[in-house]
């Protein structure tokens, strides 16, 4: 594997899971995306020797087909998810008229509880459900 992958995997993987931390619905699809393509990239780069066909080499050896076929599944799946996605972000907007996440009511909940420092109600709250 060259430099020149490790670099393209690297900030594929870093700029996914950077926009992955939004709470915007357009930038975590976004984010999916990224890291789709950099599991797509990495597969690839380590899957076979740089240049070679599939099933018959350059000089008559016979080379896997199976990380360029996975590949090739794998953008498929990646189109169906995020066309589904984006269905979800279209309807979030036709409701709401924006494509921010919200906060969920328990989650507000918690961060109060550990602003004030009464982490142990919160302990035992997690005990009574367990």
């Amino acid at each position: 594997m060259s430099v020149a992958y490790l670099l393209v995997i690297a900030v594929l993987f870093a700029t996914g899971a950077y926009l992955l931390m939004h709470r915007s619905l357009t930038k975590i699809i976004l984010g999916v995306v990224m890291l789709g393509n950099g599991i797509n990239v990495l597969i690839v780069a380590t899957g076979s020797r740089p240049g070679e066909p599939p099933i018959v080499g350059a000089d008559g050896t016979i080379t896997d087909p199976v990380p360029q076929a996975l590949v090739l599944t794998a953008i498929v799946i990646g189109f169906a998810i995020v066309a589904f996605m984006l269905a979800l972000v279209w309807r979030n907007w036709t409701l709401t008229g924006d494509d921010q996440v919200e906060d969920d009511v328990e989650d507000r909940r918690l961060a109060q509880r550990s602003a004030t420092g009464s982490n142990k109600s919160v302990a035992m709250h997690h005990e009574d459900v367990a």
